[in-house]
């Protein structure tokens, strides 16, 4: 399929399972050996070996070691990742200049320019497998109208046609949009979660909805997600080039060589950087990395992100590219390593190199390419694209992830204190009452529910749910004007009305009630007999707080607050 349309289309690079790649790498160990890396104790990328084995993410250690006896584990690491896959970039970008890498193992570029130069996409998809399997590497290639799309395309090696990205979209399951990380917010998976106990289970299904349905009942990323899902352009490039004097630089004095020395310089510049964003109200999507060496050396990178930059995320990219800069050597001057295939499945024919005896230091060296020759003497950072500062919605405690990254080390660090079972997060489940309706699992365990909360649970109590849920039930009186208790009647209805609540030594005037609900799943019991039992809500006179009520062992108990 040669080019036949004049609007820009996008090629997306994609090294599966890089993490594990990268891993191995390091380690040096030959392809036939599987390989899983993982972060809190649950697996987040293992290798094509592995999962023969029956290796999956999101296995617990020991889990996936008891499937596979020799796995290879690694610790995530993104320096290491990104090390390795810059000579992939520089081989990519040799080819076919314009690179933007999304993360360690995932790049973009435009597909136009490199389809004429080469005569058709498939030709320049077939060019491009070439130049990242002769840096020792595996890839598949995607092309289509819109990035999104590309780089789902690229998971299943396709070229899309012009005006076709909906087309190819529509039969996905809708959790392709929360697949790749690049290109997603870290709540995507919630929405999709979502969309799914709303019955929209493809992408299609998510499209049909119009942009006013989706804008009136979701948030921002829901937007964005819809966007994809239609096969358009979720963010449109800037229409003006940044202002220069938004570019900042340091001159390394004395050059640096070493890095740690590049990370520290790295942490200095982002701050400068975001400190100049911030007085022009403006935030970073692209960025570009630049560096000079002493030998006069010219090196640059750009980083293309979903969402705006924030210093931490800036100095990440920062110490990842340069780490990848000066660790690299100059490549052997052998064929490509044994035993390191790479294959073009719908591309183009496969092909493998072999070799009974694979040498793994030789294939751990071959993912290295040429490197700068001299200490680097000048470092800049240039934003490509901004965006308006009001894009960059902090969290509530004045970050994007970072607090929450943050928090979760140190609930790990307690449980290797206290145990595994020492820190729980909760779950939605199924069930009627607001306590059923969370089950509490351990950190790094699978987060599944004790009972489907799709089903139906008839009797369930309706939203808004109690914003507090009390772990021991208190129990409380309600009593009329006469100072009677109050409970339920034989018909299902208060004795007498309420009008006050005795907590303790406390008491107060209820301004109004609604129920009571007598439990569905006790319904035969009789009112006065042990298994009976009912809801009702009462609201306070004082702050107009709300209670939810549970009786049962005739008696009231506190089962929520409403705030």
């Amino acid at each position: 399929m040669g080019v036949t349309a004049s609007r820009s289309r996008v090629l997306a690079v994609w090294c599966l399972d890089w993490p594990a790649v990268a891993a191995a790498a390091e380690a040096g160990a030959p392809v036939t050996r599987a390989v899983a890396v993982f972060s809190a104790n649950l697996v987040v990328a293992c290798s094509a070996v592995a999962r023969a084995e029956g290796v999956r993410r999101g296995l617990r250690r020991r889990e996936a070691q008891g499937r596979c006896p020799d796995l290879l584990v690694a610790h995530d690491d993104p320096e290491r990742d990104a090390r390795f896959f810059e000579p992939v970039v520089a081989a990519v970008d040799a080819t076919v200049p314009g690179v933007e890498v999304l993360r360690p193992g995932l790049l973009v570029l435009a597909a136009r320019g490199a389809a004429r130069f080469f005569g058709s996409e498939e030709a320049a998809a077939e060019r491009l497998m070439d130049a990242v399997a002769a840096a020792g590497a595996e890839c598949q290639i995607g092309i289509a109208d819109e990035l999104s799309t590309a780089v789902l395309a690229a998971r299943s090696s396709t070229i899309v046609p012009p005006g076709g990205g909906a087309q190819f979209l529509a039969p996905l399951p809708v959790s392709e949009l929360a697949v790749e990380p690049a290109l997603a917010a870290p709540q995507r998976g919630e929405l999709v979660d979502l969309l799914h106990r709303l019955g929209l289970r493809r992408i299609g299904d998510f499209a049909a909805l119009t942009p006013a349905e989706v804008s009136s009942r979701f948030g921002a990323d829901a937007i964005a997600a819809h966007r994809c899902a239609r096969a358009v352009p979720e963010r449109p490039p800037s229409v003006s080039t940044p202002a220069p004097d938004l570019i900042v630089d340091y001159r390394c004095d004395p050059p640096i060589d070493r890095i740690d020395a590049a990370a520290f310089a790295g942490r200095m510049l982002a701050t400068e950087l975001h400190a100049v964003l911030s007085a022009a109200s403006v935030a970073c999507t692209r960025l570009s990395i630049y560096a000079e060496t002493e030998a006069g050396e010219q090196l640059s990178r750009i980083w293309r992100c979903a969402e705006p930059l924030t210093p931490d995320s800036t100095a990440d990219r920062i110490r990842w590219q340069l780490d990848g800069w000066l660790t690299r050597r100059a490549p052997s001057t052998r064929r490509p390593p044994a035993g390191r295939p790479y294959r073009s499945d719908t591309l183009g024919g496969e092909r493998d190199w072999r070799d009974p005896d694979p040498d793994p230091a030789l294939e751990a060296e071959w993912l290295r390419g040429d490197g700068p020759t001299a200490p680097i003497t000048l470092l800049r950072l240039e934003p490509i694209e901004v965006v308006s500062a009001g894009a960059l919605q902090l969290g509530l405690w004045g970050g994007v992830g970072q607090d929450e990254e943050r928090a979760r080390r140190a609930l790990i660090r307690v449980q290797g204190l206290l145990g595994g079972d020492a820190v729980r997060l909760g779950v939605l489940s199924g069930g009627r009452g607001p306590a059923e309706r969370v089950t509490m699992v351990p950190l790094g365990d699978e987060p599944v529910p004790a009972a489907d909360p799709a089903q139906p649970w008839p009797g369930r109590l309706p939203e808004p749910a109690p914003a507090v849920v009390p772990a021991h039930r208190p129990r409380v009186r309600l009593q009329d004007a006469a100072g009677e208790p109050v409970w339920v009647s034989e018909r299902g209805l208060f004795t007498a009305d309420p009008t006050l609540l005795r907590w303790g030594s406390r008491s107060w005037k209820l301004i109004g009630w609604a129920g009571p609900w007598t439990l569905d799943a006790h319904w035969w019991a009789p009112r006065g007999r042990p298994g009976f039992a009912a809801r009702a809500q009462v609201l306070l006179e004082e702050d107009n707080r709300a209670l939810l009520l549970l009786g049962y062992d005739d008696a009231w108990h506190v089962e929520g607050l409403y705030e």
